[in-house]
């Protein structure tokens, strides 16, 4: 799965995307969140306000129990303001 970081999350990280081989386990958007936090102490830094974090699950937005079965890519990304 290729997981696209945009914003401030891929200044602190210091990359755009990666490409993983998830675990069975890791089956939704939070599950994502909790693996690479835990993989990835820099990742682990900028996801401790997960609030802070939104997801699109192949360009759909996707809230944190959004199933990943089947899914491409996951764009991970700070809330958006309108303007």
């Amino acid at each position: 799965m290729k997981i696209l970081y945009f914003a401030w999350l891929r200044e602190r990280l210091n990359r755009g995307e990666e490409e993983l081989v998830l675990p069975p386990e890791v089956g939704t958007v939070a599950q994502l969140i909790d693996f690479l936090a835990a993989r990835d102490e820099a990742f682990a830094l900028a996801a401790q306000k997960r609030s802070l974090i939104r997801a699109a699950v192949d360009a759909k937005l996707a809230g944190p129990d959004t199933p990943l079965a089947g899914a491409a890519t996951v764009a991970l990304f700070p809330p958006m303001t309108g303007g």
